[in-house]
């Protein structure tokens, strides 16, 4: 239900944002880098709201020995103003480890070193933010001129309170999938909650695991519990032949540049599949090269020592699962014959992947305002903004779920820095057009 209080009844901030991952806090960077004298450039007000208590990201596969596969150079920052304090560099020179990293010649950190500088990013600008606040709705405020205001419901734990915006940056993240049927429990799991779970295990260790997936949180999975629970077997199940590697050549990768959103939003739509089909695997169920090399020297050492404990159920799929008293009943189909068999596991991993949460779900009835193409699919503006009726005049942003507008990068951390700064050009460029200000091109952490 539209709201139609009167605007002067509650502060409005120039922007609130949804979701507090490395998406939002790039752009939480980039306003706190903008909020210099800049002449007439107006001052973007904003707050983000956070679900989790704390940051945190991917917290249950922070594996010791886990690398990033994005260069450290695709920071929060670096792309859009490689100047920044908050840059990764500047990170590891706060830390004490510049030198050291240098001389360790990698562009791809340890995942757990990763997020300790999103960590220490998120601290910088903890006032922006608030931690242990859920929004659970978004409704307009009415008006006779259309809609200019949105209100913002928070859930703080305490109560709901509303905030008052003129524009919402929607970063709500990936919810996790599971095959068809299956259920989560005590001993089904998906590999989100890796550690965590592995963490409150009781009882003896484990003899035999199930993981199910193809790409890299997968195979990562598997060599992870092979190394914990030295006497344990590990049942890889996937539908391909092997694990396959990802495409991170150099041309390939420019998939991931900021020029290619450009080219990739302006192609029409059969090049867009196209597109997406050529270089899914630079992404999608593919493994870094090095751990499939590590994964076959130790399927290769086992099979010559004669003890095998990674066992590789390829071309197959898991078609059910089911926990009976303390251990998991996995039902595997063998795709070439047809055959169905049954694993006597104690645990069941699926390390089958996210689907982007639906942004709509927050906006109620905004949600008939916002403009859809042929195939259902949000309309989405070059600066991320879904495309809506006349009637809504504020803005209502994306970081994330655009990937058929904007292409493979579009809620990856390769373009986070150009597109947190895309988002607040515009932020700011129509709070000036609004006040009558010149209208400025794009200078967001050039400062």
């Amino acid at each position: 239900m539209a709201h139609a209080s009167s605007p002067a009844e509650l502060p409005v901030l120039d922007m609130v944002g949804v979701g507090f991952g490395p998406s939002n806090l790039a752009l939480a960077v980039a306003l706190a880098e903008n909020h210099q004298p800049t002449g007439t450039r107006h001052q973007v007000t904003a707050l983000f709201f956070e679900r989790q208590q704390q940051f945190g990201w991917h917290r249950g596969m922070l594996l010791d020995d886990a690398t990033m596969q994005v260069s450290f150079l695709k920071d929060l920052v670096t792309l859009r103003n490689p100047a920044s304090r908050f840059s990764f560099l500047s990170y590891l020179h706060a830390r004490g480890r510049l030198v050291d990293f240098i001389n360790h010649k990698t562009l791809y950190p340890l995942r757990v070193e990763y997020h300790d500088y999103l960590e220490w990013a998120a601290a910088q600008v903890d006032d922006l933010v608030r931690y242990g606040h859920q929004v659970v709705g978004i409704a307009p405020v009415a008006s006779e001129e259309g809609t200019d205001l949105l209100d913002v419901l928070v859930d703080t734990g305490h109560g709901t309170t509303v905030y008052r915006a003129r524009n919402v940056v929607l970063a709500t993240g990936l919810r996790p999938r599971l095959p068809a049927g299956i259920v989560p429990d005590d001993r089904i799991w998906h590999n989100r909650d890796l550690l965590f779970n592995l963490d409150r295990l009781a009882g003896a260790p484990p003899s035999r695991i199930v993981v199910v997936g193809a790409g890299q949180s997968a195979a990562e999975v598997a060599a992870h519990l092979l190394e914990r629970f030295p006497a344990a077997e590990v049942c890889a199940v996937f539908s391909r032949y092997g694990y396959s590697p990802a495409d991170d050549s150099p041309f390939a990768n420019r998939i991931f540049d900021p020029a290619a959103v450009d080219d990739f939003f302006a192609a029409p739509p059969e090049v867009k599949a196209s597109l997406m089909g050529y270089h899914a695997n630079t992404n999608y169920s593919v493994v870094d090269g090095d751990l499939i090399a590590d994964l076959y020297r130790r399927s290769y050492r086992e099979q010559v020592l004669g003890r095998r404990r990674l066992r590789l159920h390829n071309v197959s799929r898991l078609v059910g699962a089911s926990s009976v008293s303390d251990r998991v009943e996995v039902t595997v189909q063998d795709l070439t014959t047809g055959e169905h068999h049954t694993l006597d596991a104690d645990l069941l991993v699926c390390s089958t992947g996210y689907d982007p949460v639906e942004p709509t779900t927050l906006l109620g009835e905004l949600d008939r305002h916002c403009l859809r193409d042929p195939a259902g699919r949000l309309r989405v503006a070059r600066d991320y903004r879904i495309v809506t009726d006349g009637t809504i005049r504020c803005g209502i942003y994306l970081q994330g779920g655009t990937e058929h507008s904007h292409g493979i990068s579009s809620s990856l951390l390769s373009n986070g820095a150009v597109r947190a700064a895309e988002i607040l050009d515009s932020i700011t460029n129509r709070l000036d057009l609004a006040a009558g200000a010149t209208i400025h091109p794009a200078t967001v952490g050039s400062t």
